[in-house]
């Protein structure tokens, strides 16, 4: 741990071919994000929550044919979140993007949506949503710097106890690779520690990058008291993410990676993975380092990619800003 270091950004665009992009609504209060790789990646996904909204995850199944992805979308807006991949794949499209199959170029485009249609947006958009034009803009404004926190898919994002957001973090390997982590946090739980300003993934914490409160002492009462939302409902929550390495790794490699990302989900929020939960995690390598990991590197990367997003989460917290009718507070003013 003590030879890992941030990358230049702290974000996912960390690693090289990698681009996001942001596209929210402030009356919605939602919006999407969308990643751009620069050339198809090796990608998978693991799905621990038991409430998930997906698209085009069954592909991402190592057994399975395709090999490689052209982007990821997260999203708000529940199910119909998920037009908005079809938005990010019509520019794509345009682009001349995507498997070659019969002549014809398809955009694979994954997604994963999470639930804030009742965070207080207006959410009376007529007969057709917002989220296929808003994954359009996502791609087309896809760059290397971005901003986190109540942006793009973590616009309208909530906690038990404060208002989540979008957040990324990235992470220097002693082997030359580098793990980075995008996350839109809207748990049933809660990223602190009981009833205090501390946040559950302080352990790893690299610099100041979300307060440096380290853990709270003395140790609260209420520390492992589980705090939900009150509205908690099936399929009302998730947190969703990716993680991803420049290092070199098949299909089930990049599974195994994604596996390793839900470790941080438990690292960061109390409880998660619950019934009410659709956490899923996205695992993507693009090889772009060349470096081919041995086993020790290989746990090396686990342990690293558990630390990262369990950073990312807390920074999406930590960076979450207060609106105008918010029905939780922002980190920030506690």
């Amino acid at each position: 741990m003590a030879a890992w270091r941030a990358g230049p950004r702290n974000l996912l665009t960390d690693i090289a071919g990698i681009r996001v992009g942001h596209a929210d609504d402030a009356a919605l209060k939602s919006g999407t994000t969308a990643v751009i790789f620069d050339q198809p990646a090796v990608a998978s996904v693991s799905i621990l929550g038991g409430a998930p909204g997906t698209r085009e995850t069954a592909l991402l199944e190592p057994e399975n044919t395709v090999q490689a992805i052209d982007a990821l979308v997260l999203s708000g807006g529940s199910a119909f979140g998920l037009d908005s991949a079809a938005g990010v794949m019509a520019l794509l499209a345009e682009q001349g993007r995507g498997f070659e199959v019969a002549g014809a170029h398809v955009p694979i485009v994954p997604a994963a949506i999470l639930f804030d249609l009742a965070n207080g947006g207006d959410k009376a958009w007529g007969r057709f949503s917002p989220y296929r034009d808003l994954g359009y803009a996502a791609a087309a404004g896809a760059g290397a710097d971005f901003v986190i926190g109540s942006v793009g898919a973590g616009a309208g994002c909530t906690t038990a106890t404060v208002k989540g957001g979008l957040g990324s973090a990235s992470t220097v390997l002693e082997s030359g690779a580098t793990v980075a982590a995008l996350v839109a946090v809207n748990a049933v739980g809660s990223p602190l520690v009981g009833s205090t300003r501390h946040f559950w993934a302080a352990p790893f914490e690299i610099d100041d990058e979300f307060g440096r409160l380290g853990q709270p002492a003395p140790w609260p009462l209420d520390g492992v008291e589980v705090r939900t939302k009150l509205d908690a409902r099936p399929g009302g929550n998730t947190t969703i993410g990716i993680v991803a390495t420049d290092a070199v790794l098949d299909k089930p490699g990049a599974r195994r990676l994604a596996i390793a990302g839900q470790d941080g989900y438990a690292r960061a929020v109390w409880p998660a993975h619950t019934d009410l939960d659709g956490d899923l995690v996205f695992g993507v390598a693009t090889g772009g380092s060349g470096v081919v990991l041995d086993p020790r590197q290989r746990a090396e990367l686990g342990a690293a990619a558990a630390a990262t997003m369990a950073r990312a989460i807390a920074r999406g917290a930590f960076a979450a800003g207060a609106a105008a009718g918010d029905r939780l507070p922002a980190w920030s003013s506690l």
